[in-house]
């Protein structure tokens, strides 16, 4: 068998947050030893700024006047 007859498996794709000292900890379907290659992709700080703003305002989607008029729900 060459190496163009295997077959690559698809990639895994984690979210991860770093912990104590820089660490990173990843469970998966992985044998001890497995040699495996990461990637490691910084997510910008602006999008830690656009969750925040998201999810502090989500008391306005919570108006029984608004579900009454608009959604049918009582």
């Amino acid at each position: 068998m060459t190496i163009d007859d295997r077959q690559t498996p698809p990639p895994l794709h984690f979210e991860v947050t770093v912990g104590e000292e820089g660490r990173l900890e990843i469970v998966g379907p992985f044998r001890a030893g497995q040699r495996l290659t990461v990637l490691v992709i910084q997510e910008p700080a602006v999008l830690d700024d656009l969750a925040a703003a998201a999810s502090s305002s989500l008391g306005f989607w919570d108006n029984p006047l608004d579900d009454e008029d608009f959604s049918g729900i009582r």
